[in-house]
C-alpha cells in the first residue's frame, strides 16, 4: 500500500538543519516556552500580518483557549459547521456552549452564509467558520453578519496555513485565528502543536495566561487555565518548515490541479472560489459510487480516506442537542460522497496519474 502521505520524503530534504536544531535545543536543556518559542511566534506574526501569536499544546487546545478568552460560557451559543473535525465542536463543550449547526455550500463544503442569520439568536455569542480542506470560508460575508449582530468570529484554520483571500492570510479575519501543527498538516510539526493569533493585545494576554496554568507569573494564578504550551522542540522544527511553506502549497496546488485537469469530467473535483488561494490540505473527490472508487482503490494498493463519514450532528457524542438526519441534508449528502486522495507536496506526478487512471478505470465499469 502507498502512503497516503509521505512526511518521510519532507523529512529527507531537511534532515539535517532540523537533527541540528534539535542537537541545539537538547545542548540548550532550555526545553519549556524558550527561545524557539518566542521566535517562532515572532515568525508567525510576520508572516500572517498579525500583532499577535501565542503558541499552544494543539489545535483543538487553540480553539479551546480561544473561547474561554472571549469569556463564552455555559447558556451562551456558538454557530459551526457540522462538517468537520469533532474538535471544533468539542471546544464548544468544553466551555459549556452549546453548537448550533448551519448547513455547508455545496461547492466547498464551508459553512453556509446564506443560512447563518436564520440561526442567530440573544444566545449566540461567537460564529466558527471552518476553512476546510484549505479551502477558504466566505469570511466576506461571515464578516458582515458577525459586525450585524455583534458577534466575535473565531477561526479554525488547523487545514489552511497559507491559504489566502485576496492578499489577506485566512486565520486573521476574525477575532481569532486557531491553527494546528498535527504531523499531517501543510505546516506540520513532530508531534502534537497549535496556535492562537490576534490583533487584540487584551486577548492574547489572556490566552498567555491561560495556556499556562491561568498564571502571569511564577506561582501567581488568576484564573483556572491549562497547561497548554507549543514544545519548545516542536517550535523549532516548524521554524525550519516555516520557510519552505509557500514552496509546499504552491506544490499541493499543482498536484491539485493535475488532479482535477485528468478527473474533472468523471467525478466532482474541488472547487477555488475566485480571489481565494486554496491550499489543499486534502485533496476531496465526491461520487455517489464512492465507496467502490475506495475498494477499486485499496484494491490496487491505493489509499485513500472519508473525511469525515458522519457529520456532527449525527455523532453520538452530542445526541443530546437533539439533531437528527435530515437536520444538515447538504453536509449529509456530501458525507456519502466524498472521498480523500494522496496528495502531499513531493508526490510523483506519474503517482497521480497513476492514481486517476485508476479511478477512471474503476468508473468504466458502470
Amino acid at each position: 500500500m502507498k502512503p497516503f502521505i509521505d512526511l518521510k520524503a519532507q523529512y529527507s530534504n531537511i534532515k539535517d538543519e532540523i537533527l541540528r536544531c534539535i542537537n541545539e535545543i537538547f545542548e540548550s536543556s532550555h526545553y519549556i516556552l524558550g527561545e524557539n518559542v518566542k521566535d517562532f511566534e515572532d515568525e508567525i506574526k510576520s508572516y500572517l500580518g498579525v500583532s499577535e501569536a501565542i503558541g499552544v499544546a494543539s489545535g483543538t487546545d487553540a480553539l479551546h483557549l480561544a473561547l474561554k478568552a472571549l469569556d463564552i460560557t455555559q447558556g451562551d451559543e456558538v454557530i459551526t459547521t457540522p462538517f468537520t473535525f469533532f474538535a471544533t465542536v468539542e471546544a464548544i463543550l468544553y466551555v459549556g456552549a452549546k453548537p448550533v449547526f448551519v448547513d455547508i455550500d455545496e461547492n466547498t463544503y464551508n459553512i453556509d452564509p446564506e443560512k447563518i442569520e436564520e440561526k442567530i439568536t440573544p444566545q449566540t455569542k461567537a460564529i466558527i467558520p471552518v476553512h476546510i480542506f484549505g479551502c477558504p470560508a466566505d469570511m466576506i460575508k461571515i464578516s458582515e453578519i458577525a459586525q450585524k449582530y455583534g458577534l466575535k468570529i473565531i477561526e479554525d484554520a488547523a487545514q489552511a496555513f497559507g491559504a489566502k483571500i485576496g492578499d489577506k492570510k485566512i486565520g486573521t479575519f476574525g477575532d481569532i485565528g486557531c491553527f494546528s501543527f498535527y504531523p499531517s498538516k501543510n505546516l506540520g510539526c513532530f508531534g502534537d502543536g497549535g496556535m492562537v493569533v490576534t490583533n487584540n493585545p487584551e486577548i492574547a494576554e489572556k490566552i498567555r495566561i491561560l495556556r499556562n496554568h491561568g498564571s502571569p507569573g511564577r506561582y501567581v494564578h488568576e484564573t483556572v487555565g491549562l497547561n497548554s504550551r507549543l514544545d519548545e522542540i516542536q517550535a523549532g522544527i516548524l521554524r525550519i518548515k516555516l520557510k519552505h511553506i509557500d514552496e509546499y502549497n504552491s506544490l499541493r496546488r499543482k498536484k491539485a490541479n493535475l488532479y482535477t485537469k485528468i478527473l474533472s469530467d468523471k467525478v466532482i473535483t474541488p472547487k477555488e472560489v475566485e480571489n481565494t488561494y486554496h491550499v489543499y490540505h486534502l485533496y476531496s473527490i465526491r461520487s455517489e459510487n464512492r465507496d467502490k472508487i475506495k475498494e477499486f482503490l485499496s484494491k490496487h494498493g491505493i489509499p485513500s480516506v472519508v473525511y469525515y463519514p458522519i457529520p456532527m450532528h449525527l455523532q453520538r457524542a452530542i445526541t443530546n442537542l437533539g439533531y437528527k438526519e435530515g437536520d444538515f441534508p447538504v453536509a449529509e449528502k456530501v458525507s456519502k460522497e466524498i472521498l480523500s486522495l494522496p496528495i502531499y507536496p513531493e508526490i510523483p506526478d506519474e503517482e497521480i496519474f497513476e492514481i486517476a487512471q485508476i479511478i477512471i478505470r474503476c468508473l468504466e465499469n458502470f
